[in-house]
């Protein structure tokens, strides 16, 4: 390299020459010399910048801050009794478990260095990884794995997760290593571990309800409580978390995420637009509407949601007749109900699967019917039927048994709850199944008196509700006949043998391919028997700041599923040559 410069040196003149050469130059030729020289000078910077760019990437810094608006009021900030979204959202962050769910819903281990199954699927065996702490500082151990899981199996305690956890077993071989015994195999064990770790000598206090930690909580996931605001009446306005540093995926980015906490959405949305905080999530349809025609990013992904018309053929009759569910499907415009009142946030669904778990979603012939031969079909189903408009405009029929004549009228009601999604999707279905004669009545409830006036006594002709699928084993709680009566969730009082032994064999399969085979053949015998008209999937839609980067939103089963990656979100940015960004954080 040295004798190339000194032969490109060699080449010049001698500076002598170069000096004398330019005392000769007349005033206009030493300015135009001057010039070239400028431009000479400029073009080797630019040459060297665009040079030095090509070598430079774009990396995530450490530090900045999130705020994030929610409404609700956290009150049990565990694992075990979280159940209110802002709950679970502060579980999200502060605690981790076993294994971690990522944001495309792909499972890594995270206090586990790894996991071993036999052969029969019956025992898990997890070994922890070295080097573990909770935020005080003192170390995640085995105990404390059995205690949150033992406490969860407590019924005392009531947790709402105790049901993932009958029938398992858990047992400690050392201090690193930790054994659960299926009584049977159980598709979805792996997920139930990514269950947040509670520190067992911070909550060996009982009742558990009352212990002070439920609102300063310790956890060992990738942020931890720095400052508590609380009213004068107790009630907390926001939680600061700062990063952890010995989280097991290495200290967050984002310095600070604090969470503040509104009682309504519309004081929310007014902390949002105040700039009060960066983000909120959990929007109606209407509001994320308002908010993106004003400029703000909105993120949104379809959730495990089916919401659908429920028959109850044990409180209307008429639903035992197939054709008139299946002129019911025809003349529903499902598209007006994304359109009109999810205002596109949100997909139709003609399925008991959620459209989101793509692995169970078949090529099915797409549908190139117009609604208005759907609407004209439907007629022709229900004429064929024997039924025939009256002068009102609704349909009867008449039937003749042992040489009695009775009338029926096409009549029927749809309770819901007075969500206005609710209210209004009931709306437009009854405007459609009246366009073709049905009579329909809709009766609304508050969510409270829904739930416990009308679906537990399963008062209801119709039911328009949905039915909240985080895992496919859930599938047996909405479909299996034990599931009909009350505290079950089968809503449509359905009943297959068949659709039974398929939903029983799936909840213990654990080869995928097969376990799909039998929710594809699920789906297939719920489709021929219709025991309700499904109808669509909302969105989960977070308006999050313009600055927040590193963001993936890809799965997502609960709103608290968008922190999933909140340690790989970043605000701030330095560009680094390439050989130097496997070294940054």
């Amino acid at each position: 390299m040295k004798n190339f410069y000194s032969y490109i040196l060699n080449l010049l003149p001698p500076k002598n020459e170069i000096k004398k050469a330019i005392s000769h130059f007349s005033k206009r030729e030493y300015f135009v010399f001057l010039g070239f020289v400028a431009i000479l000078i400029i073009s080797t910077l630019m040459i060297l910048e665009n040079i030095n760019k090509s070598f430079m990437v774009s990396v995530a810094m450490k530090g900045g801050s999130i705020t994030e608006g929610i409404v609700g009021t956290p009150r049990f900030i565990n694992p075990i009794l979280a159940n209110s979204i802002a709950d679970q959202d502060l579980v999200s962050l502060i605690y981790s478990g076993l294994m971690r769910k990522n944001s495309d819903g792909s499972l890594t281990p995270d206090l586990a260095l790894k996991y071993e199954v036999s052969k029969d699927n019956l025992v898990y065996t997890f070994t922890l990884k070295d080097k573990i702490y909770f935020h005080d500082k003192k170390p995640v151990t085995a105990d404390d794995i059995i205690f949150t899981i033992n406490k969860i199996k407590d019924p005392i305690i009531k947790s709402p997760k105790k049901g993932n956890w009958e029938g398992i077993t858990i047992s400690k071989i050392d201090e690193k290593t930790i054994k659960f015994t299926l009584k049977q195999p159980y598709s979805s064990f792996l997920e139930n571990t990514t269950l947040g770790i509670m520190p067992s000598y911070l909550w060996n206090i009982s009742p558990i309800e009352l212990n002070d930690i439920n609102t300063q909580p310790i956890g060992s996931g990738p942020y931890k409580v720095n400052k508590v605001s609380k009213q004068s009446i107790g009630l907390i306005d926001y939680y600061d978390l700062v990063s952890f540093k010995e989280f097991n995926f290495n200290e967050p980015y984002i310095k600070n995420i604090t969470l503040h906490f509104y009682p309504n959405e519309e004081d929310q949305i007014s902390a949002l637009t105040k700039g009060e905080v960066d983000q909120i999530s959990s929007i109606t349809p209407s509001n994320a509407k308002i908010l993106e025609e004003k400029g703000y990013r909105i993120e949104s992904l379809t959730l495990p949601r089916v919401f659908g018309l429920f028959f109850n053929q044990n409180q209307n009759q008429i639903f035992t007749d197939k054709n008139i569910i299946k002129a019911i499907d025809l003349a529903v415009n499902k598209d007006n109900i994304i359109n009109d009142v999810l205002l596109g946030y949100g997909v139709v669904t003609n399925d008991p699967i959620p459209p989101n778990m793509i692995n169970y979603q078949k090529l099915n012939k797409e549908d190139t019917m117009t609604y208005a031969e759907n609407v004209k079909k439907a007629e022709s189903i229900l004429a064929k039927d024997g039924w025939k408009k009256d002068e009102n405009g609704f349909l009867q029929k008449t039937t003749t048994v042992k040489g009695k004549k009775t009338t029926t009228s096409l009549e029927f009601s749809i309770s819901t709850g007075n969500a206005p999604e609710l209210s209004k999707s009931a709306e437009l279905i009854k405007q459609n199944l009246e366009n073709i004669g049905m009579k329909v009545i809709i009766k609304t409830f508050e969510i409270g008196n829904l739930n416990q006036g009308v679906i537990r006594p399963r008062k209801y002709d119709t039911l328009l509700f949905g039915q909240i699928i985080n895992h496919e084993s859930d599938l047996f709680a909405f479909w299996h006949s034990s599931q009909r009566k009350d505290p079950g969730l089968n809503v449509a009082i359905y009943t297959n043998a068949n659709v039974d032994k398929i939903l029983e064999d799936a909840f213990i399969t654990i080869d995928e391919k097969s376990r799909i085979k039998k929710y594809a053949q699920f789906e297939n015998k719920i489709k021929k028997d219709m025991p309700a008209v499904f109808l669509y999937s909302p969105n989960f839609i977070y308006v999050i700041s313009k600055n927040l980067q590193g963001f993936s939103m890809n799965h997502i089963t609960t709103p608290s599923d968008r922190f999933l990656g909140s340690y790989l979100w970043y605000t701030k940015t330095d560009n680094v040559w390439k050989i130097f960004s496997e070294y940054q954080l």
